[in-house]
């Protein structure tokens, strides 16, 4: 069975795109309006997409079937296991008593709630981001912070916000190496293009990060730091993405913004230490945390050494590409692949839709992540007995989120082979000159829409650059501003709202975390969209071309 899919099946544009839109809508509305468990959210939003394939866009029920539970399948062993894994290596340092060393290392660099929030929730958050990403950050960094004092929703909201600037080369630069993949264009010019936008912003970010914690006047007062975060962080950035390589550029920066910042608080402190309301006065001198020795502290932060290290080794093409030619199968989908086309305007011509499936069990980033976790316990003294106990425990915390994230797949690869991802885009092909401004957020909806900026720019990619090229626009300039309008999209999707109430213990307050992020990611969106206007009419010999950087 073969389908070709269908643009504007109710022969108005508009109106096709308000269906094609329905499954968000569902998504969104039940999740901010309504208030429903984020799992609950994703079934209902995917199950609003295969009716909607169906039912207006003539979708085969068997190839509507099969898009969802292939992006079951993606979810699961892609994402989920990812999350599922560094969540594990968390709850064994939790277990052996170095989750609180690593804490009071961290309160005895500083007492100020404002500072632990930068180094935390940014510097670390987008270490981890670097290293593991899909929403690894938001789960480790937000019960870090809870560990610290942080109010629970504090905690939450505030990491989604932080996890954004780095998320474009998260899990060893992953989003990068997929929007080559799928635009055809030189992943070095890429990289390198997106490395001249999101540094901008990872200027803003920190700030922002303070200012949505605390007032203008009590943002101020901390503004060198902020300053040494923003531009140690966005300076190594820019000079990795453009001059290195597109794998490593968030460990780097989040490592190098992380050893800035300590160094600086050693030399500089702010005239008062900021606490929360129902803590020791904002005046007075906090209680100072229990002395370690430099030993206990590197013993502590060894299991996220050991998951760093271990990470890195798993990325290396030539160890991913031993171990996946020794034990990943690829499998056709079947009645999947090759059965469904995407056609004009989407594509230049007739394109079948590949639809494989490599279960890569070993050389999957999740099971680097497991495996580090294992070798963190063993180090630690625990035995396989108490490794096994801690690994159901957090199997049981986490199942919501995962059937979150699964389901949240399902509807995002029911979208992308119906088609219905593709009537969104074309609706924002239609703003004209301001298509940089509104092609930066279709990648912000891409990734509100699947959780991944990976996944918006499989979406979107292609799209990007040929409603670029139609339009006179350079398509390296818009195929990176999908990925770079896409993180600001991250801190609202379910799935990372599901992991981040999960890792912070709030399940049931996801609708109110949502609604106060919202206008948070629509802002930081406008300023990513104006970045990119800006590089495409004032500055357009600013977009890279021909470089050549180590993959």
């Amino acid at each position: 069975m073969t389908w070709t899919q269908v643009y504007d099946p109710l022969h108005n544009w508009i109106f096709s795109t308000l269906v094609a839109a329905l499954p968000i809508l569902v998504l969104f509305g039940l999740l901010a309006g309504l208030r429903v468990k984020p799992h609950w959210c994703a079934i209902a939003g995917a199950g609003t997409a295969v009716l909607v394939a169906v039912a207006v866009f003539g979708m085969p029920v068997s190839l509507a079937g099969m898009s969802f539970l292939y992006g079951v399948g993606f979810g699961v062993l892609k994402i989920a296991w990812i999350v599922l894994a560094a969540v594990y290596l968390y709850d064994i340092s939790v277990f052996t008593g170095q989750f609180e060393i690593m804490k009071e290392s961290v309160a005895g660099i500083t007492a100020d709630r404002r500072l632990q929030l930068l180094l935390v929730a940014f510097c670390f958050g987008a270490f981890i981001e670097g290293a593991a990403g899909f929403g690894a950050p938001v789960a480790i960094a937000g019960a870090f912070m809870i560990g610290l004092g942080f109010k629970p929703f504090h905690a939450a909201a505030l990491n989604l916000i932080a996890n954004t600037s780095p998320v474009a080369w998260g899990a060893i630069g992953t989003p990068v190496h997929t929007l080559a993949a799928v635009s055809g264009l030189p992943e070095s010019d890429l990289s390198a293009m997106i490395g001249r936008i999101l540094p901008i912003t990872g200027i803003i970010v920190p700030f922002w990060l303070v200012r949505a914690m605390v007032g203008w006047g009590e943002t101020l007062e901390v503004l060198p730091a902020i300053l040494v975060v923003g531009a140690s962080f966005s300076l190594t950035q820019y000079f990795w993405s453009n001059h290195v390589d597109s794998n490593l550029v968030d460990i780097a920066g989040g490592v190098l913004s992380l050893l800035a910042t300590v160094v600086f608080l050693r030399f500089w402190r702010p005239k008062r230490v900021w606490r929360f309301a129902d803590e020791q006065p904002s005046g007075g001198n906090p209680a100072v945390a229990r002395k370690h020795s430099a030993g206990q502290i590197v013993k502590a932060w060894m299991p996220f050494a050991i998951l760093s290290l271990t990470v890195l080794v798993w990325g290396l093409p030539a160890v991913k590409g031993a171990i996946n030619r020794a034990t990943t199968p690829v499998w056709d989908v079947p009645l999947l692949h090759n059965a469904i086309s995407r056609a004009a305007p989407v594509v230049t011509k007739v394109t079948p839709e590949v639809a494989r499936y490599d279960f890569n069990w070993l050389s999957a980033t999740g099971t680097g992540c497991f495996i580090a976790a294992i070798l963190a316990g063993l180090v630690l003294g625990l035995g396989p007995t108490q490794l096994a106990k801690i690994f159901w425990h957090t199997l049981k915390r986490m199942k919501l989120a995962v059937i979150a994230i699964s389901f949240m797949l399902g509807l995002g690869y029911t979208t992308r082979y119906s088609g219905l991802d593709a009537v969104l885009g074309l609706a924002f092909t239609r703003s004209g000159w301001l298509y940089p401004f509104f092609g930066t957020f279709l990648g912000w909806l891409g990734v509100a829409l699947t959780g991944s900026d990976t996944s918006s720019n499989a979406l979107f990619g292609s799209l990007q650059r040929i409603t670029s090229q139609q339009l006179g626009l350079d398509p390296v300039l818009m195929c990176a501003a999908n990925s770079a309008g896409g993180v600001m999209g991250k801190m609202v999707d379910a799935q990372s709202i599901t992991v981040a109430t999960s890792a912070t213990n709030q399940v049931g307050n996801e609708g109110t975390i949502f609604r106060h992020v919202f206008w948070h990611s629509i802002a930081l969106g406008a300023i990513v969209g104006v970045i990119v206007l800006l590089y495409a009419y004032v500055f357009p010999g600013g977009v890279p071309h021909g470089l050549t950087i180590v993959k």
